[in-house]
């Protein structure tokens, strides 16, 4: 399957993280959503219950990033994984991307990433 939705640099401000500073002050995250479906039949009719609403993706995210605090940004993308497959059927496979551009690292650099991608 080719075709393909794509939200990136969605930001929120969350409490993930190994250490207390960062459950306490918290840091902003950023993900990036890659969603897997048939769209011809979207493409077709120009409606939109054949297609999957990105707006209600990008809020699932957030609430994701703002909610329960975990410890590792893999869990954090696993759970939102796990959330959009529960919740937009349409969606065949889904690849997010979570970057930790604050992490508590003791070495200069841009960004840290995860990325995890499943399938039905």
């Amino acid at each position: 399957m080719n075709d393909q939705i794509a939200i990136t640099g969605i930001k929120a401000h969350g409490f993930h993280g190994v250490f207390p500073e960062e459950r306490r002050v918290g840091q902003d995250f950023i993900v990036d959503v890659l969603l897997f479906l048939d769209l011809n039949s979207a493409g077709e009719s120009d409606d939109l219950t054949k297609t999957v609403d990105y707006s209600k993706v990008a809020e699932l995210v957030v609430a994701q990033i703002k909610g329960e605090p975990l410890n590792l940004i893999e869990a954090l993308a696993m759970r939102i994984i796990k959330q959009v497959l529960s919740d937009f059927p349409l969606v065949q496979k889904v690849k997010v991307v979570v970057h930790k551009p604050s992490a508590p690292v003791d070495v200069k650099f841009q960004d840290i990433l995860v990325t995890l991608e499943r399938s039905r």
